[in-house]
């Protein structure tokens, strides 16, 4: 176990050094991310305050669609110089590999919430007065599971013809229940209600991400071989 997260970990670092290096996925997420609250911006009237009801689908649709940009590069990427014919055949293991994409993933993700969440509240001038503490973990959770399924979902279509259009047919669907309990479970870390209320969905969102990890961890060595 200490070997596989050890190689993990290594894979992460290879590909957190190279995207710090180019900021290539970072710079292209966060354009798309400050384009869609800037478009939500004018479109809605900050001032309104019914309009803070939308914030919290607003911080998922950031977080999904400028995500997807990154997945679709997670093993894109390894296809050039046959790079990933070269981790298939080193000697890790399969779920290695998975591992350290999704901590990869996990990272680059969470940087680009921690930029552009703070200028969707700045620009609809929303006075965060919830849990932040909350707050935070359901950010974590939530991403957490969209990442698990969406690295394994691009590794899947990546040898794909149009890998880009392929991700997002197989990951909506799929991230579906998750949207909703992390939509609902912001929500209420964002109005300050009761944290009773937060719990139900987060217990979903952490099964959720249990179920699938497992599950895409186990299949991923069958991916591997086909690819």
């Amino acid at each position: 176990m200490m070997t596989v997260l050890s190689d993990a970990l290594t894979i992460a670092g290879k590909d957190l050094r190279s995207e710090f290096k180019t900021k290539q996925t970072i710079s292209m997420m966060a354009i798309f991310a400050a384009l869609v609250i800037l478009v939500f911006s004018f479109a809605f009237d900050p001032t309104n305050n019914a309009v803070k009801a939308v914030i919290p689908g607003l911080v998922w649709v950031i977080t999904i669609f400028a995500g997807i940009l990154g997945l679709n590069r997670s093993f894109t990427s390894e296809l050039e110089n046959d790079c990933l014919t070269g981790l298939r055949s080193g000697p890790i293991d399969a779920a290695s590999i998975y591992l350290g994409k999704v901590i990869a993933n996990f990272t680059i993700v969470t940087i680009v919430q921690a930029i552009s969440i703070p200028v969707l509240f700045i620009l609809f001038n929303y006075r965060f007065t919830g849990s932040f503490l909350w707050f935070i973990l359901i950010i974590l959770a939530g991403t957490l599971g969209f990442i698990i399924v969406g690295t394994f979902l691009s590794a899947l279509s990546a040898n794909a013809k149009n890998s880009e259009m392929l991700l997002p047919v197989l990951l909506l669907p799929l991230l579906s229940p998750l949207m909703i309990a992390a939509v609902q479970a912001t929500r209420v870390a964002l109005e300050n209600e009761k944290v009773e209320n937060a719990v139900a969905w987060l217990q979903l969102m952490s099964a959720y991400d249990l179920i699938f990890f497992a599950a895409c961890l186990l299949l991923f060595e069958f991916i591997m071989e086909g690819s």
